[in-house]
């Protein structure tokens, strides 16, 4: 359980690190603030013109009589609205880190730079174009799983008392695992580290992943919260990615041991 701590850690530390680095976070926050404007707009669309989808999706209930034809139709519409929230809150980071490689993977190697004893940071070595099949590759893996949950999830929901107790508990820890996944893609493609090895390697830590994103997935059903934290998101899950593989930073390799340190690193 002490993991949950460490990870929670490293998230203040991601959002530590960019406020002392003001550049970067301004940097960071561009590609958040152009997905923010698109799922706006759908959400938008769909509250506006959800009715009418609804109408057509059940021509059906157009011979049936007051109230039920609009209680029927009203329910279908408000579930309709539920799930594009939560798939927007479970591929919001997916769709961010696509449209921001460039600024999150600088991001991440500045962080590298900045805590790694030499000063140096992993490369992948391929050219932009390579790195952005791989990253979206592996995105569209990443929503597949998480919308699979999404939808169980949400039938769960439907189920007397667990469904609205204990499933929304769950929902957020599925959910911030699978934020921790994508965030801490862009440090670990950049070594290499292929989609299943950072899902073995994620899940021999579980309770370090679900400190780290399950606060992040709360935070994220805040309207605007989610662009402001993906900068800092970003930085922490680097952070995290070393403990992962049991890189040293400047600070240890000083002797000033961090709880969050190698101590917990994978193998150790």
């Amino acid at each position: 359980m002490r993991d949950l701590g460490v990870g929670f850690k490293y998230l203040l530390r991601g959002q530590r690190w960019v406020v002392r680095h003001g550049k970067q976070f301004g940097f960071g926050l561009v590609p958040g603030l152009i997905t923010l404007v698109l799922y706006a707009a759908a959400l938008t669309s769909l509250a506006i013109w959800g009715t009418d989808f609804t109408a057509w999706a059940t021509p059906f209930a157009d011979d049936w009589t007051s109230p039920w034809q609009g209680l029927f139709r009203g329910f279908l519409t408000a579930v309709l609205f539920a799930l594009a929230l939560l798939l927007s809150v479970l591929t919001f980071t997916a769709v961010t880190l696509i449209l921001g490689q460039p600024f999150y993977e600088s991001l991440s190697e500045k962080v590298d730079r900045d805590v790694s004893p030499d000063g140096t940071a992993p490369a992948s070595g391929l050219p932009l174009w390579r790195e952005l099949v791989i990253s979206t590759r592996d995105s569209v893996r990443i929503l597949i799983r998480a919308l699979l949950w999404g939808v169980l999830l949400f039938a769960l929901g439907f189920v007397p008392l667990v469904g609205q107790t204990v499933v929304p508990v769950i929902g957020f820890f599925v959910t911030g695992f699978f934020l921790t996944q994508e965030l801490t893609s862009v440090a670990l493609q950049r070594r290499g580290v292929v989609l299943r090895d950072r899902l073995t390697m994620l899940r021999s830590r579980r309770t370090l992943v679900w400190g780290f994103g399950t606060p992040l997935a709360l935070a994220f059903l805040v309207p605007f919260v989610a662009v402001f934290l993906m900068p800092g998101a970003v930085a922490g899950a680097t952070l995290m990615a070393r403990d992962l593989l049991g890189e040293e930073t400047r600070e240890e390799r000083a002797g000033d041991k961090d709880p969050a340190g190698p101590a917990n690193s994978v193998g150790r």
